[in-house]
């Protein structure tokens, strides 16, 4: 061989960065076997390095020999390799959220990603916001059919800012109505990547399995690709929103319309509003109608959490294929059952994914998929301060979060909730009460009359809608991602394809 490494090295193609020409300086010239040699070529090879935690970090390794038209050769066969990996994106379309988190975006955007895109040679427009649904409003305008990807830098926030901007558009050039809450919606193409800097960053670390930008940089720099389902959410045959994580009533949606007035204390909100809310231990009587995923396989309840290459997931996209041929854009639920639930509840979550967290390293529901067309409805019904805080402690343990007689889930492909006020539709002394001194009652929890109606938490933003109709459209986005790896580090079932072979 007229290549020599320090170290085994086993690397796919996929997952080499870039290649270079080095040059070597006159203490490396002195080196070893090299030393007699007069003049020294050589190339570096950037590749993903796996550690810990499915973190990855840029590693390089580089190669020389005395033969110049040899190097140059293998310099040109490796970039011609890179060449074929059609899945990387060559353009990106980047939003920069200045505000959010602890307004670090800017900084990490410049210092720990930009040159990795410089470095993969990824031409990047970069749009600094400057308002709420600038990044949104800006994708209605921009020729997005250009970009082979949008990045978002920020939050949870941002990203539903970002994919609100990009649905919304492929629905428009496509003619469909989102106030149509029964429409089939196109499918976007246009993948989006995401660069954790926000307060909470769910979605990143669900999809990935950790929050470091380096780490999204590089899965977007190999092209990775995660197909989403996304949830839409209507109000009387009017759009609202789009979630693709959680979508809360009850004590989650409560945190977040509290802590909305304390955005001044940071992160830290988050932490002081759970407290405060669960202090408060109010309940919402309502009704759900509900739709079962008979389409899924597996249960909210089993043990087979979502990993990259989910066999589940892949079923539900060969499903979708087939539907789509055999009845086009059309919605064919017949006359499937409704099965209805009323009660008094203390939470009522709808989730697409398992919503992990560094505190809930198991998240809101550990079997939820990311990409099989159903989403996992969890109902807490009254019960006593002390057990759900048994139900809460659950969260960041290893014990079944759902092994409690108040608690259940279901895995279902659409939803509907009314609330009490919303069915009575009386107004009698005591609706006109509560309805009216509904912020009272809430500041003072001793009164004896009940907060009537909550707030809806859709992926971090706060819904007044308390009846809403929700819809699972399977697969309806993409990510520059890959799913949580299994033994990330451990990895060495890599393809024929490496540098070791090659060399």
């Amino acid at each position: 061989k007229s290549c020599v490494h320090t170290e085994n090295c086993f690397v796919p193609i996929s997952e080499i960065i870039a290649v270079e020409e080095a040059e070597f300086n006159k203490k490396q010239r002195n080196i070893g076997r090299w030393h007699k040699m007069a003049k020294l070529h050589a190339f570096t090879v950037y590749y993903v390095k796996k550690a810990r935690n499915h973190r990855w970090r840029c590693s390089d390794v580089t190669f020389w020999c005395a033969d110049e038209h040899l190097c140059n050769q293998w310099i040109q066969a490796l970039k011609e390799l890179l060449e074929m990996q059609k899945s990387r994106p060559k353009q990106l379309l980047v939003y920069i959220n200045p505000y959010g988190g602890k307004r670090q975006g800017k900084r990490i955007y410049e210092q720990k990603v930009a040159p990795l895109f410089s470095l993969a040679s990824i031409s990047t427009d970069v749009v600094i916001t400057e308002h709420a649904n600038h990044a949104k409003d800006n994708l209605f305008e921009v020729n997005i059919y250009k970009y082979d990807g949008v990045v978002c830098v920020g939050g949870d926030g941002m990203f539903s800012e970002v994919m609100h901007g990009l649905i919304g558009r492929m629905q428009k050039d496509s003619g469909i109505d989102q106030n149509n809450p029964k429409a089939s919606l196109v499918q976007c193409n246009i993948r989006i990547g995401i660069i954790p800097a926000g307060s909470t960053d769910c979605i990143c670390y669900s999809t990935v399995g950790i929050s470091d930008p380096v780490t999204s940089a590089l899965h977007i720099i190999v092209g990775d690709c995660q197909p989403l389902d996304v949830t839409s959410v209507h109000h009387n045959n009017t759009f609202l929103k789009y979630s693709v994580s959680l979508l809360g009533y009850g004590f989650y949606g409560d945190i977040l319309k509290d802590s909305e007035k304390k955005r001044w204390m940071g992160p830290m909100r988050y932490d002081y509003s759970g407290f405060k809310t669960f202090l408060y231990h109010h309940y919402y009587e309502g009704t759900i109608a509900y739709q079962p995923a008979k389409h899924t396989h597996g249960s909210p309840r089993d043990k087979e959490s979502c990993r990259t290459g989910c066999y589940i997931c892949k079923k539900s996209e060969k499903q979708l294929a087939e539907q789509h041929k055999q009845c086009g854009l059309k919605h064919e639920e017949g006359e499937e059952e409704w099965k209805v639930i009323k009660g008094k509840f203390l939470a009522i979550n709808a989730v697409n994914m398992s919503c992990a967290c560094p505190r809930s390293p198991k998240g809101l529901s550990p079997a939820a998929h990311l990409a099989d067309g159903s989403a996992d409805l969890i109902l807490v019904r009254k019960c006593s301060r002390f057990d759900f805080l048994r139900y809460l402690v659950r969260h960041t343990n290893q014990d079944d979060q759902f092994d409690f007689p108040f608690v259940d889930v279901y895995r279902v492909k659409c939803f509907q909730f009314t609330s009490k006020l919303s069915e009575d539709n009386e107004s009698n002394v005591m609706d006109i009460g509560k309805k009216r001194f509904g912020q009272f009652c809430r500041d003072h929890p001793a009164c004896c009359c009940n907060i009537v109606n909550s707030t809806w938490n859709c992926d971090g933003e706060t819904l007044d809608s308390s009846a809403i109709e929700v819809r699972v459209h399977c697969q309806l986005i993409k990510l520059f991602a890959r799913g949580i790896e299994e033994n990330c580090k451990d990895e060495t079932a890599y393809s024929q394809s490496s540098i070791e072979q090659l060399l």
